[in-house]
């Protein structure tokens, strides 16, 4: 056996995963410079081991396999990892290893599990569940009959309407499904009832194992006042601000104003962003109150809330805690979160740069004294703010749950976190101590939102709103998963919808890399080769932010974003070279490819229909009208001596002609990707159409541009006042009436999408002509609010 690999040193540790058992596997091998091996094989579903020499290969299936004849070919399929990867045996130090008799008595893991969440994550626990061969049990909405993790999941239960209230957090309708499918534990995911202790206690009530912590820490941890309490009691210094019971408005106001603005208004329990407002002044206090307030009841099922002194200067560093039923707590390396749009994070890395060891050390530190003051059992993240004025820390709070961004601490730590949970949720003791975890390299984490990220020059103002559409294109980076350097965390595939009723994040980008400047390269090259057509997303934003100079030399701190909010949103709109080129060149191609298949369209309005007349027989010149994102022609020459090359003229207004030759041209009309030599210049391209719109991504950006299409009359212009909705959602609060006087500014109502609401406020002085209603349902550019002066109500 060791002849199939390079020599060990001595005590040197492999672990190797078998994939032609149907049982998940691990073999252990460990050997000395005499040559005296020694291997040990064990069944991870079963917890069981054999040790021998003889007989080297018998698995829990009872199945063995010959060493001189069957090994060789057997080599090929492992998978080979550096350091012990294997949860039955601590890592190899010196001369001893984990005993036998610890092996022997671990706990068999749950057969079947429910997941009560969807997406990404649902997909994610899935796919660890199949690895150690758990059966799992998904729930679903009727707005998620056809989501991936549905497809994926053994078994699949419908639980509701699309409203999450009505679904994924009917306590009844879930604890029905767990009985009718006979899962032995359930899995919460994040979000939803991951943090909800009624809903853990209803579970262990029904003798159903609740993996996550207990209701106690629950509780505790997921109250803001009494985690601020407990981490006092722990030594560990706390924000300023109020944490009383007294819910008042009046007396939350008056407090707001002894703590001293800016302020945080933050929801007591859960997290994620939701039931948070920065309140710069009192006089946006009392609107900003009550909108934290309909968030954190929407979320959380509670409206609590507490005021905090806003840091002005603040990073974001978190701490990946675990626990387990017999005493043992592990840090797991930290976080940085800084950077965040909307109180969420975008952006996070592992391990947080610029901090020293000592530093690293007392943080980690006190997040375990956080876990163990409530006795934690399962993973959980300690949030602390860093203060960049006094190098101070302070305590946030304590996310009870697996966080969104836990797979950037799985790759630096070389760890499953989801396996974890369920190896502690067993009554499994934590796979490693502390001194056994290695931090390796650096990692990042970009999250894809569907969402149109603006920034108002004028106002100054940033908005990043949700959006909702149809996946048409979606082309991701290649994974890496076997050397664990690119993973994309997702739950939609092409073709599938991004609705109005749940977060509308697509996927989640990780990259590992030796350094964090190794790191940040692939993660930038990663973002280039991400491509999606359907929706607007942020992935340009995100390149924006992987290329910034002071996000690249660590001056990070959550006001990132306001304080770049000029040089990023340049470098979103810059424009990418030879992008009318690459469309036109798309079109040509388009156009071509439809003539040698001899395809025909009904629609006289259809661009391409209208081309037709275009052949790529003989010399000819064909002009190509684009409407957006300006007015610009391109005028086409092609002779058929050349069938590979093209001259393309573009003409904008108040511009001189540019001359762009192309030779070269070559296209996938599988991916239609676009090749050749543009002015001399090597360049590559996807493109994507889609009725009259062509969508061009290179490395240097992406970009949409529109062709003229004949019997489309314009939209005729919104007045100064009428509002029009940004995104489609429902009004859940109506601030005035018909008639009332409003002032510039004023807010208006209030609209809830994707979870989040959204204040809507005065675009000018004037009178109120009309207004929706609480409850109504309102669509992407609807009219929300019409604003007039009087003397335009009386014409």
């Amino acid at each position: 056996f060791l002849n199939h690999f390079p020599s060990p040193t001595p005590f040197h540790t492999f672990t190797y995963k078998f994939t032609m058992f149907p049982r998940r596997t691990s073999l252990s091998l460990y050997s000395c410079t005499s040559g005296i091996a020694k291997c040990t094989l064990g069944s991870l579903y079963h917890g069981g081991a054999v040790s021998s020499t003889s007989s080297l290969f018998t698995a829990a299936t009872g199945s063995s396999l010959s060493t001189s004849e069957r090994i060789p070919s057997f080599v090929q399929t492992f998978q080979r990892n550096q350091g012990v990867q294997s949860h039955f045996y601590s890592t190899f130090k010196g001369q001893t290893t984990e005993s036998e008799s610890d092996v022997a008595d671990m706990k068999p893991l749950f057969s079947k599990i429910i997941i009560a969440n969807r997406g990404e994550i649902a997909c994610r626990i899935i796919r660890t569940c199949r690895k150690l061969g758990i059966q799992t049990v998904a729930i679903y909405s009727e707005a998620d009959r056809n989501s991936q993790f549905v497809k994926m999941a053994d078994e699949a239960y419908l639980v509701g309407p699309a409203e999450s209230a009505k679904s994924y957090l009917n306590v009844e309708k879930i604890i029905d499904v767990i009985q009718k499918s006979g899962a032995q534990a359930l899995h919460p995911g994040y979000g939803f009832l991951s943090e909800n202790s009624s809903f853990s206690r209803r579970l262990r009530d029904a003798g159903i194992v609740f993996i996550g912590p207990s209701e106690y820490a629950l509780e505790k941890m997921g109250d803001k006042k009494a985690s601020k309490e407990i981490m006092e009691d722990a030594g560990v210094a706390t924000v300023p601000g109020y944490h009383g019971t007294d819910q008042d408005p009046a007396l939350l106001k008056e407090e707001a104003a002894k703590i001293g603005y800016p302020v945080m208004v933050k929801a007591v329990m859960g997290g994620g962003g939701k039931g948070m407002r920065l309140v710069e002044s009192e006089q946006e206090f009392d609107s900003a109150l009550k909108a934290a307030q309909n968030e954190a009841r929407n979320s959380f099922g509670d409206d609590r809330v507490l005021i905090e002194k806003f840091i002005k200067r603040p990073r974001h560093v978190e701490l990946q805690v675990f626990g387990d039923s017999h005493g043992n707590y592990v840090y797991v390396f930290e976080r940085d979160c800084s950077v965040q749009r909307r109180m969420q994070k975008i952006i996070e890395e592992a391990p947080a740069p610029g901090l020293s060891p000592e530093l690293r050390r007392q943080m980690g530190e006190s997040a375990v004294n956080a876990a163990r003051a409530v006795n934690y059992e399962g993973a959980g993240t300690v949030e602390f703010i860093m203060d960049l004025d006094t190098d101070q820390y302070y305590f946030m709070e304590m996310n009870t749950r697996l966080q969104v961004e836990h797979p950037i601490s799985e790759m630096v730590s070389g760890q499953d976190f989801v396996e974890w949970q369920l190896l502690v949720a067993s009554g499994n003791k934590l796979p490693l101590t502390q001194q056994q975890l290695k931090c390796n390299g650096h990692a990042f984490e970009a999250r894809i939102y569907a969402e149109n990220p603006k920034f108002n020059r004028e106002t100054g103002k940033v908005e990043f709103l949700p959006a909702t559409g149809k996946l048409h294109y979606l082309r991701t980076p290649e994974e890496d998963l076997e050397r664990k350097v690119v993973r994309v965390d997702t739950g939609v595939v092409e073709g599938d919808e991004v609705s109005i009723y749940y977060d509308p994040m697509i996927a989640k980008l990780c990259v590992h890399g030796a350094t964090r400047d190794i790191a940040l390269k692939k993660l930038k090259y990663c973002l280039d080769d991400y491509h999606i057509a359907g929706v607007p997303t942020n992935i340009p934003f995100l390149k924006a932010l992987a290329t910034n100079r002071d996000f690249q030399d660590v001056k990070l701190d959550t006001n990132f974003i306001p304080n770049h909010k000029k040089e990023l949103f340049d470098a979103v709109e810059s424009k990418i070279p030879f992008a009318e080129a690459f469309a036109a060149a798309a079109v040509v191609s388009r156009v071509a490819e439809s003539n040698r298949n001899n395809l025909t369209v009904e629609d006289s309005t259809n661009p391409f229909v209208r081309l037709g007349g275009f052949r790529v027989n003989g010399e000819v010149t064909q002009t190509i009208e684009f409407v957006s994102p300006y007015e610009f022609t391109v005028d086409v020459r092609f002779n058929n001596r050349k069938p590979d090359s093209y001259e393309f003229t573009i003409r904008k207004p108040d511009e001189e002609p540019e001359v762009v030759q192309v030779s070269g041209l070559s296209i996938n009309t599988q991916t239609w990707e676009l090749k050749g030599f543009f002015n001399g210049v090597k360049k590559v391209s996807n493109t994507f159409i889609k009725d009259d719109e062509i969508h061009v991504f290179t490395r240097d950006g992406s970009s949409i541009l529109k062709l003229q299409r004949e019997s489309i009359g314009e939209h005729e212009a919104a007045s100064e006042g009428t509002l029009i909705s940004p995104m489609p959602g429902k009004i859940v609060d109506v601030h005035v009436k018909v008639g009332d006087w409003v002032k510039k500014d004023q807010p208006l109502l209030v609209l809830e999408a994707m979870k989040m609401q959204n204040t809507i406020n005065a675009p000018r002085a004037g009178r109120v002509n009309m207004i929706m209603a609480v409850e109504d349902l309102v669509g992407a550019d609807q009219v929300l609010c019409e604003i007039v002066e009087e003397d335009e109500k009386k014409e």
